[in-house]
């Protein structure tokens, strides 16, 4: 029996992205389709790199494609292409270069924001996308000591800053790269808001994926200026279980949608603690109030991350726990928090909610 090309975009036709729920071929996801004597090759173009079903997607179209009768043999070349997220508010000029811009907010301080903007942007780089990290917190800027191993030389190039260069090539950018350690930043609001559009708009950041940005925490002049310079392509609040934090949380998280900025999702920071020697869990903050919190917001909840020695460690010594411990849960949770992430955005992308 001949095989034709007809034939193998019908069968693929079946196979929908597990997220999105539309077909591979309506997604654009086949490309340079070929079919010659039985041989049928061509290029998977996935979403994103970091997304949670690339396995399971890509071993449904091999499947689909060998179960027809005719083919003798496969050639599936894969590749990634994030997508972007739409602007919400009109007349935003994007950042040359820069595909998506996720905003890492919280409500309050003290509830690693830093933490889960520097593992997060480490584990999408580590998945192959093309990561920046932005520290907008110009009144306590963290990033360079949560990442200590990175190179930087304060070059201009075409009038913008180069940006440092972390972990699995993270480009970096921090107030706290210019300024001294114990230098304070004594600003008024408007102040706060020019820097961060300058770190946003004046620094070469070339190509990339995702620039996730670690906002102060509340709702005052940096995350307004954020949402008002650049189209956000989302962002992602963190919080911990106590209802105090969680309704704090909620706040910051109504102000981004009042802005028409689509919200990613809510990580749980230090939502429990292992016992080694059991494996029981216990939440030491008592139960948390932020599953109720997402439903309520109709947003999902990303992550649950724990209270472990590694997470701690990695932040005291400058090394994110994916490249101080990348074994660990603690590894394993923040890949999968970067996965979620990824999968929403390509979700948003797509014109989902």
């Amino acid at each position: 029996m001949r095989i034709t090309e007809q034939d193998v975009l019908k069968a693929l036709k079946k196979v929908k992205d597990p997220e999105l729920g539309i077909d591979v071929v309506q997604m654009g996801m086949v490309k340079d389709l070929s079919v010659k004597d039985g041989h049928v090759s061509f290029t998977l173009e996935l979403t994103t790199p970091a997304c949670p079903f690339n396995e399971e997607l890509k071993s449904s179209v091999l499947q689909a494609v060998e179960s027809l009768k005719g083919v003798e043999r496969v050639s599936m070349e894969v590749k990634s292409r994030v997508l972007s997220v739409r602007p919400q508010t009109p007349g935003l000029s994007p950042i040359p270069g820069v595909k998506n811009v996720i905003a890492v907010a919280s409500g309050k301080g003290g509830v690693g924001k830093s933490t889960i903007s520097v593992n997060l942007a480490v584990a999408l780089s580590e998945a192959g996308a093309a990561t920046g990290l932005l520290d907008a917190d110009v009144y306590g800027p963290t990033i360079p000591r949560f990442i200590r191993n990175y190179s930087y030389e304060s070059n201009v190039r075409g009038n913008k800053l180069e940006p440092a260069k972390g972990p699995y090539g993270v480009k970096m950018m921090s107030l706290g790269l210019i300024v001294q350690d114990d230098t304070p930043v004594i600003w008024r609001g408007p102040l706060v808001g020019s820097a961060v559009r300058q770190l946003l708009t004046e620094v070469a950041w070339g190509e990339l994926d995702y620039l996730v940005v670690d906002l102060p925490p509340g709702t005052g002049d940096a995350p307004l200026t954020l949402a008002q310079t650049v189209p956000l392509g989302g962002v992602v609040i963190v919080t911990t279980p106590q209802q105090a934090a969680v309704t704090i949380a909620m706040k910051a998280l109504r102000m981004f949608q009042r802005l028409n900025v689509n919200v990613i999702g809510i990580v749980e920071n230090m939502s429990y603690v292992r016992c080694e020697g059991c494996g029981r869990t216990f939440r030491v903050f008592g139960e948390s109030h932020t599953k109720k919190a997402a439903i309520d917001a109709g947003v999902p909840l990303l992550a649950e991350v724990p209270l472990l020695d590694t997470i701690l460690e990695g932040g005291e010594d400058g090394t994110p726990v994916i490249v101080r411990a990348p074994h660990s849960e603690a590894a394993d949770v923040f890949r999968g928090l970067a996965r979620r992430v990824a999968g929403r955005v390509s979700v948003l992308a797509a014109g989902g909610r």
